[in-house]
């Protein structure tokens, strides 16, 4: 029997999902909060194009990215507000994303390096968005990444690269890695990494709250960490806080949009695979047949992030290195949504298959179609995503377009607000 139904928040937390899923659904996934309001009938997802050559222009704040200042407050405009707070504004409201004391959680892609990497100015303007909360940021913002042995927040990782050690950051400047990001771009306690290979074989206990590692659930698994600022993690349960758990936890999933052989593109979805241990003894399973219900297991049992972030700015439409440059396509495009399946559905038709027009990268496609099913029942046979505690407000996630709606926005138009 799974551990949390024993827990007392279950009537509060599980009530609603019992009556719009059943009972059977609500048993086999995680326990969603309940406060008030519905989830949405169709996905959002927020489309930003135009994005500048050069996103840090404007000198009163230098490290805020025009892309991810337009997509927010294309957000905002639409009711998903960034910051959780009593202030209203187009970014802030009640039911916002990330409180002042919460720790965020941004997952990136630093398995690769070059444009098979997040791109780390995106997340320089996310992080500085999380840290300008107008209630003022109390919490900590952790980048994080499992590499499965070859990842590296220096972005110097030499697997696939010939042996080269060079840094190489997907950025303006390519010395901007995360680790820059975190050690001289803002060189604030409240700004960390954590870099998961170290401990991607160790495994620990659910009485274990001080070792790094990571715990098993069902056929997948999770990390638990002590973060730079002291906070514990443990994923699926939450912030270990000596004598139980709080949901004072974010995840933003920021993955970078490029191709894939075996699973054709590697989006929302496909990140995930480096928050779970190949370690686990299911690596497997998960190359590739099982992709879909892998990856859709985490989001809907293990973490469901607040807000995907696909990072379009340059796709590596021909080598999932990103590597060498003529093999990638500036796009200059975000696009975020709660709904992982929506999105990946979306990057793959309106943003990847566009560049090349190779038709393993539609969406129709029996390589992609296959796992993003997989995922699509597996999340909304357990209950969807909605968590009204968390912002989340999408519940059952989508791969029909009738059920989605898509919001565009134009960076190179967007005038900046203080």
């Amino acid at each position: 029997m799974d551990d949390k139904l024993s827990s007392p928040l279950w009537n509060r937390r599980s009530f609603i999902k019992a009556l719009g899923a059943g009972l059977s659904g609500l048993l086999a996934g995680p326990f969603k909060p309940f406060l008030y309001g519905a989830a949405l009938t169709k996905s959002p997802l927020y489309w930003v194009e135009q994005v500048p050559d050069f996103p840090f222009s404007d000198p009163r704040y230098p490290n805020r990215h025009v892309g991810v200042e337009c997509l927010l407050d294309l957000m905002g405009q639409k009711g998903d507000k960034f910051y959780r707070s009593a202030a209203l504004s187009n970014l802030s409201g009640p039911q916002g994303l990330i409180s002042a004391d919460d720790v965020v959680l941004i997952k990136v892609n630093a398995q690769w390096k070059y444009r098979g990497a997040t791109n780390s100015d995106v997340v320089r303007g996310l992080i500085q968005r999380i840290l300008d909360h107008p209630d003022g940021f109390t919490g900590e913002v952790v980048l994080f990444e499992n590499g499965q042995g070859r990842g590296s927040l220096n972005c110097d990782t030499s697997s696939s690269y010939g042996g080269d050690t060079s840094v190489h950051a997907n950025a303006l400047d390519e010395s901007h890695s995360f680790t820059y990001l975190i050690q001289t771009i803002f060189y604030d306690p409240r700004v960390s990494g954590k870099l998961l290979d170290p401990v991607r074989k160790v495994f620990v206990s659910s009485a274990n709250h001080a070792n790094d590692g990571y715990r098993t659930y069902q056929n997948v698994s999770y990390p638990c960490f002590t973060t730079a600022g002291g906070r514990r993690v443990e994923l699926r349960e939450g912030l270990w806080t000596g004598s139980g758990h709080s949901q004072k936890l974010k995840l933003i999933n920021v993955p970078v949009l490029k191709t894939h052989g075996g699973c054709e593109i590697t989006a929302s979805l496909k990140h995930f695979y480096g928050v779970l241990s190949m370690s686990d003894g299911y690596s497997g399973i998960r190359h590739y047949g099982r992709l879909g219900n892998t990856c859709g297991k985490m989001v809907v049992s293990v973490r469901t992030p607040v807000l995907n972030i696909v990072d379009a700015i340059w796709v590596s439409h021909l080598a999932l290195q990103g590597y060498p440059a003529y093999k990638t396509f500036h796009a200059r495009q975000l696009l975020a949504s709660q709904d992982p399946v929506a999105a990946d559905f979306w990057a793959a038709k309106h943003i990847l298959y566009p560049i090349d027009r190779n038709p393993r990268h539609r969406p129709s496609a029996t390589s992609v179609n296959t796992w993003l099913t997989q995922a699509l029942n597996i999340i909304n046979n357990r209950g969807g995503l909605y968590d009204s505690e968390a912002g989340i407000r999408v519940g059952r996630v989508t791969k029909s377009v009738a059920n989605m709606n898509a919001y565009k926005a134009n960076a190179g138009l967007f005038v900046p607000q203080a």
